[in-house]
């Protein structure tokens, strides 16, 4: 396995290290993709922001999102049309691709309407997908993820930051934790059960769409009071609401998995509470 962090091209359980790369320029990507001749891709790399961002720089924030969700998955699209049409391609798109839906939860026919740059372009990419499926015939499928989560999830994401916070307030390194809205609503899932879907939907004989979500919705203040109770605190005496925090709002993102779990007999391995207790007992302060 070959995987690609931030230009760094690294072989699974091996020290050895080729060449760092631009995933952007077509030459290079051509060059690594016609030399492994991969059975798979996995296109996961993504420009990442939360509600609590600063967007004052949007041509930035553009350009960026751009660059990672749209250049440079035509560029491995693009590798795989000439140098290897038998490679199956897969695409992490989000659930921020539906902006603010007027039905949850959300399902493949669901209208797209993006209202965040970060939707935009993760909507762009899924229709080039789609397009280079129907164009070029090739195999290249798209995941439009919802919130998924581990210990590896950086702190400005509501779900780490709430983490955090316990770990702090437990080793007696604060005495509150300030969050932006404690009635939002979200679809959390357990990261890997999200990386089990992926590998699933590149199983199948036919590339298409699918939702990767639990389809259980649950607010901000449920996964404060699981998080804090695991932890033996009574979450009232420290957190308070401060809705100044935030510089953006969604609507309800719940995701319908049905199509997926018909498709490839997924479902989630771990629970709302399994998933918080995880992220508690495997969590270290940031």
């Amino acid at each position: 396995m070959v995987g690609i962090d931030r230009g760094q091209v690294r072989i699974s359980g091996d020290d050895f290290q080729l060449s760092p790369i631009n995933i952007c320029q077509a030459n290079q990507v051509n060059e690594l993709v016609q030399g492994l001749q991969p059975d798979e891709i996995y296109h996961l790399a993504a420009f990442h922001h939360s509600s609590q961002d600063d967007f004052s720089d949007s041509a930035a924030v553009l350009e960026n999102s751009y660059q990672v969700h749209v250049l440079s998955l035509f560029t491995f699209l693009e590798a795989v049309r000439i140098y290897s049409p038998g490679s199956k391609l897969f695409y992490a798109a989000s659930s921020h691709i539906f902006g603010l839906p007027a039905t949850a939860p959300q399902d493949e026919l669901t209208p797209i309407n993006p209202i965040s740059l970060y939707g935009i372009t993760k909507a762009a990419g899924l229709f080039l997908c789609r397009n280079y499926r129907s164009q070029h015939n090739l195999f290249a499928s798209a995941g439009i993820l919802y919130n998924h989560e581990s210990p590896l999830r950086a702190e400005k994401f509501v779900s780490q930051k709430i983490i955090q916070g316990v770990l702090r307030i437990q080793q007696q390194l604060s005495d509150q934790l300030a969050l932006g809205d404690l009635g939002a609503e979200a679809d959390w899932g357990y990261a890997p059960d999200y990386v089990s879907a992926m590998h699933r939907i590149l199983q199948i004989p036919q590339a298409d769409d699918f939702i990767v979500a639990t389809g259980i919705r649950h607010s901000v203040a449920d996964f404060v009071k699981e998080a804090f109770s695991q932890a033996g605190l009574d979450w009232e005496k420290y957190v308070r609401e401060q809705k100044g925090l935030l510089n953006r709002h969604t609507g309800a993102l719940i995701g319908n998995p049905a199509k997926l779990s018909s498709a490839t007999g997924w479902s989630p391995s771990v629970s709302f509470s399994e998933m918080i207790s995880i992220m508690l007992q495997q969590g270290s302060l940031h």
